[in-house]
């Protein structure tokens, strides 16, 4: 495989229990690439998103992953985090009793010691902490709180995008980000995004709508449609679907 190649996805097949979603994906990302996967309800965007990450909800029934040169299928959900795989759900569980700033702390943590890498002392944490809140505009009290406990939808997917700025992933994937937000946090998200692309990481922004687009460009666009990537394009793609709508696209 290309070393440029970050993951590689070949004819994948999985569903939930007897129910078939993914009927043979095929994608390919490139370090420094965002992609957009799009379709309609039901179309396999948030499955693709779940088998990516290991939730266990879902069975792989062919077909192989590839990320960063290493058998992703193989890897428990906490191997994948640490291997450089960072998921933004859709719809962020509450954790009640644990502080952001705990959470955060073990998870960098547990990242950094899976890497090789020393311990951050309390002040080094604190430093690189204050610095991502303040890319995301995120107030000191925020990381005293409980995660997403009483937080807005904006909160919850800003704390997501906190985590992957705290984490720094080689490949984030943000399973409908933009759902439930306004303008003005949309643009937030979006910007803390676009400031954390790097020539040596990669994206993938799974969506419905056009609208996180306007803010995060991608470099390629994907359809998919009843299980499978029918169409494969650029921002043409994104603007076809604004005028004609899903139903443009064969497949």
């Amino acid at each position: 495989m290309n070393n440029d190649v970050l993951l590689d996805i070949r004819n994948l097949h999985a569903g939930v229990e007897d129910k078939q979603i993914l009927k043979g994906v095929d994608l390919q990302v490139r370090r420094g690439e965002v992609h957009a996967v799009m379709g309609p309800n039901g179309a396999g965007k948030s499955t693709l998103g779940g088998v990516l990450s290991g939730r266990p909800t879902f069975t792989v029934t062919e077909g192989s992953v590839t990320f960063d040169g290493r058998d992703l299928l193989t890897l428990s959900p906490e191997e994948r985090s640490w291997a450089g795989l960072f998921m933004s759900f859709q719809y962020p569980v509450e954790i009640p009793g644990v502080s952001i700033t705990n959470f955060m702390k073990a998870a960098v943590g547990a990242r950094r010691k899976a890497l090789g890498q020393p311990e951050l002392s309390p002040a080094e944490f604190l430093k690189l902490l204050k610095e991502k809140m303040g890319m995301l505009k995120m107030k000191g009290e925020f990381a005293r709180r409980e995660v997403n406990v009483g937080f807005s939808g904006g909160e919850k997917k800003r704390n997501e995008i906190f985590q992957m700025a705290m984490l720094e992933p080689t490949l984030s994937i943000l399973d409908e980000t933009d759902s439930g937000l306004d303008v003005d946090a949309l643009r937030i998200v979006a910007e803390g995004v676009n400031r954390l692309r790097t020539p040596q990481t990669a994206a993938i922004v799974i969506t419905h709508y056009q609208r996180l687009l306007e803010y995060i460009v991608p470099d390629v666009v994907h359809i998919l449609k009843d299980g499978r990537i029918v169409r494969t394009g650029g921002r043409e793609l994104v603007d076809l679907i604004e005028k004609e709508g899903y139903e443009s696209i064969d497949g």
